[in-house]
């Protein structure tokens, strides 16, 4: 399989961290990585959408609902 350019910098940025805590073991790992990861994601798509919501989530593959639940979450506009 080749991986692609995201998969690969998310691969090393992960192997840093582990390296970064020198042996001590993490902690909350999968909701840090999804929040790190979905907020600039929907700043992206939302900005590449001129803003347009409908659209937004079309992109992304998810209801319109559940964009602006995230939305709020992450204190985007």
């Amino acid at each position: 399989m080749i991986e692609n350019d995201i998969t690969l910098c998310l691969r090393r940025m992960m192997q840093q961290y582990f390296d970064d805590l020198d042996g001590e073991k993490p902690s909350g790992l999968y909701e840090m990585v999804l929040t790190n990861i979905e907020k600039p994601l929907l700043e992206v798509v939302l900005h590449q959408a001129e803003g347009n919501q409908s659209v937004a989530a079309e992109y992304l593959g998810i209801n319109r609902h559940t964009l602006s639940k995230k939305m709020k979450l992450y204190g985007l506009k």
